[in-house]
């Protein structure tokens, strides 16, 4: 299992200093939070303009950029203040969000001064369903106060989360989907208990901080903190898992061609049985496999990315389950693929492909799993061949 020279590895620092932030004898620059577009980037102009690129970026060009990224998710997403969670949340801030709620957390998100947690998955019920989700959040006077457990909260774990949003249930007289409703609930909040973080095969998965289990236990906090009103917690989750899903998507590219790059350098540096490894027909089978489906997924991408800018986010809805299902699958082969050239090197620390890998299989249920979105697929296919 000896090797070769292993990659220079991305490191991350200790700093807690802002993310994406250029110091210079004028100050510190805001960061500019290239992954916001469309209504959030709007919403967010009003509020923060110097936050924003000029011009804003649409979805499409963006894709390139979060692809970058990719290749080095441990780092370049937090350091453009471009990660999840805190992606999404802000999302949901500049777009439902009251304007209290935006100058006390959204303001800072931008800028990178703190980080957030999303805590919606609980360990009780299939959380697949959003129907099950049981924490409850129930109105007492002018507070809202939450029971419940929840894990994998994602960023929950960072040192530097001071807020959550936390999706649950609110009242007992809407039915259905109007059920659910999410509110802000600051960190330090009585009654909160993070119990653990999760791992992931293994992986603190810290590229956020890490996921958590947190118990809720009658956590109070005021009534201004519900966002968006009661029974508005699905359509929230549904505005923002659909952009979430994308990035992802476009990340799991760049680390798809940033394994490609490490199998062929390991193929053509290691040399078995008489002849190098890329010599080897099934090594060259994979390569060129990985590069018809990197390809593939590649140009689903940025056609969703296009109907999201032009028809929006429910007329790209099918795009987005189609890359869904499609880009984690595309990584998860291509990085073992990968993993098989390096032999012993490739599920060690000395390379980024065992953590790659766990990353890619997790996306294959992460926001929803792939199973719900073919049957969400195979529905509408069905409906449009037969009504």
């Amino acid at each position: 299992m000896s090797g070769s020279t292993p990659p220079r590895r991305c490191s991350r620092s200790k700093s807690r200093r802002p993310s994406a932030a250029v110091t210079s004898g004028s100050g510190r620059r805001s960061p500019r939070n290239l992954f916001l577009t469309g209504k959030a980037a709007s919403a967010v102009a009003d509020l923060a303009g110097a936050n924003l690129p000029d011009p804003v970026l649409t979805n499409l060009q963006y894709a390139p950029l979060a692809e970058i990224t990719g290749w080095c998710p441990t780092l370049a997403p937090e350091a453009l203040n471009c990660a999840a969670p805190d992606t999404g949340n802000m999302e949901v801030l500049a777009e439902f969000g009251s304007a209290e709620q935006q100058e006390r957390w959204l303001s800072p998100l931008l800028e990178g001064l703190i980080r957030s947690a999303f805590c919606m998955t609980e360990p009780d019920v299939a959380s697949s369903d959003a129907m099950n989700i049981a924490t409850s959040i129930n109105r007492d006077g002018n507070d809202y106060v939450i029971n419940g457990r929840k894990w994998w909260s994602s960023g929950a774990m960072n040192p530097g989360c001071e807020v959550f949003i936390v999706m649950g249930v609110t009242g007992g007289a809407a039915e259905g989907h109007g059920r659910h409703s999410m509110i802000l609930v600051p960190r330090d909040t009585p009654g909160i208990t993070v119990k653990r973080g999760m791992t992931v095969f293994g992986y603190t998965d810290g590229t956020h901080g890490g996921h958590a289990e947190i118990i809720f236990d009658h956590v109070r906090v005021p009534k201004e903190n519900l966002i968006a009103g009661e029974g508005a917690g699905f359509a929230i989750a549904q505005a923002r898992l659909g952009p979430g899903r994308i990035h992802h998507c476009m990340r799991l590219i760049g680390a798809a061609e940033r394994a490609l790059e490490l199998m062929c350098r390991r193929a053509a540096s290691r040399t078995a049985f008489g002849k190098t490894l890329a010599e080897q027909g099934v090594v060259q089978d994979w390569i060129a496999e990985s590069r018809v489906r990197i390809e593939q997924a590649r140009l689903l991408v940025l056609k969703t990315a296009w109907l999201m800018d032009t028809v929006g986010n429910k007329g790209a809805h099918t795009e987005i389950q189609a890359i869904k299902i499609v880009t984690p699958a595309m990584a998860e082969w291509v990085i073992d693929k990968a993993i098989q050239t390096h032999g012993g090197g490739g599920v060690s620390q000395d390379f980024p492909l065992a953590q790659l890998w766990a990353s890619a299989r997790s996306l294959r249920f992460a926001d929803g799993p792939d199973e719900v979105h073919k049957r969400s697929m195979a529905r509408r296919e069905l409906r449009k061949a037969t009504s």
